[in-house]
């Protein structure tokens, strides 16, 4: 199916990966491979399985299996906005941990 196949309804998203590099603006560690539960239907998984609509400078990305959204990123001149309201919980591991 080609975008062109693809029905106005139906939008496209690409993986979780896709934030590694906005997120590495702001936090040491790869949150790519975070693992969150979604507070909507309990789903346990790495950020990287998100799923991301959007284009820069706006990004949203959304629980997998219920689709509620999980994060907001948007860049703006000097600024990078987070909206994590949608997370739930994130375990980030640690060095040793």
């Amino acid at each position: 199916m080609t975008s062109a196949d693809t029905p106005a309804h139906q939008f496209t998203h690409r993986d979780g990966n896709v934030l590694a590099g906005l997120l590495s603006e702001v936090f040491d560690v790869d949150l790519t491979g975070a693992l969150r539960r979604c507070p909507r239907c309990g789903l346990l998984g790495a950020l990287a399985q998100l799923h991301v609509y959007g284009r820069l400078p706006g990004l949203v990305a959304r629980c997998p299996a219920c689709s509620s959204i999980a994060l907001r990123i948007a860049r703006h001149p000097g600024a990078l906005w987070l909206e994590f309201g949608g997370t739930g919980a994130v375990r980030i591991p640690l060095d040793g941990g």
